[in-house]
């Protein structure tokens, strides 16, 4: 039997790992790491940096991910693509008379993140070590409180927003997978943003200020910096002004 433990690692600091995902790594019988190709290195080599610190002479077993198909349809794409993931981990692992497996996985497992669900494809046992989210790490670059005064927050992501514009009853949203800016299809009257990529990172970026005039800026900003790095991950808070 294979014992998968994800690890949330943070948003790319090294010191984002707690104690108990440091004590794990130092555990596994094996860590998978995964490779998502030319351009995108970087994710590796920062996972590799985590080990080389906490985890210097355990097994390492690197896997090729395959691409999702952009001609499905959204859902039908991203079930195909799990599939085909779920086969290149099992492909990977290479513990005839079982063991642990650890992953270190970007943010928390918990949020907005498939690994679970993928894990769930295998005849495996999973388990979880919570790790730092991007919006914590977000918040925490900006020091700015997630909430407004005893109101809710909703998380979304940037396809439902392009979807259905700001959310009814909201004040404060935070946007995940955005890779195309869908802030910019709101009207920005009325609305802040605070904005973060490559968060924890030497390389992070930050900017703020109402959405009229922060928001042509991030976009220019985020293009220079994935231009730059072959790739970006970033997320961003909206807030109704007057909603401290």
């Amino acid at each position: 039997m294979i014992d998968l433990v994800l690890i949330g690692a943070g948003t790319g600091h090294p010191d984002h790992l707690t104690l108990q995902g440091v004590r794990a790594l130092q555990e596994a019988d094996l860590v998978l790491i995964p490779r998502k190709g030319a351009g995108k290195e970087d994710l590796a080599h920062l996972r590799l940096a985590m080990l080389a610190r906490h985890r210097p002479d355990g097994a390492v077993a690197q896997v090729d991910l395959p691409v999702r198909d952009p001609d499905l349809p959204y859902l039908q794409g991203v079930e195909a693509w799990h599939d085909a993931i779920a086969q290149a981990w099992a492909q990977a692992v290479d513990l005839p008379q079982g063991g642990t497996v650890a992953m270190l996985v970007w943010g928390d497992p918990s949020l907005y993140d498939s690994s679970l669900r993928i894990a769930a494809r295998l005849d495996w046992r999973a388990r979880v070590i919570p790790g730092i989210t991007a919006i914590q790490a977000l918040c925490a670059a900006h020091a700015i409180p997630l909430n407004s005064l005893g109101n809710e927050v909703l998380i979304t992501t940037g396809r439902r927003l392009r979807e259905g514009g700001w959310p009814q009853g909201c004040d404060r949203a935070v946007v995940m997978l955005d890779g195309a800016c869908t802030f910019q299809t709101l009207a920005p009257e009325g609305l802040s943003i605070w904005w973060g990529a490559y968060l924890g990172m030497p390389e992070q970026r930050l900017d703020h200020g109402p959405l009229a005039e922060a928001g042509p800026r991030i976009v220019a900003l985020r293009a220079e910096a994935r231009a730059a790095h072959g790739w970006i991950m970033d997320c961003y808070l909206l807030a109704r002004n007057g909603a401290h």
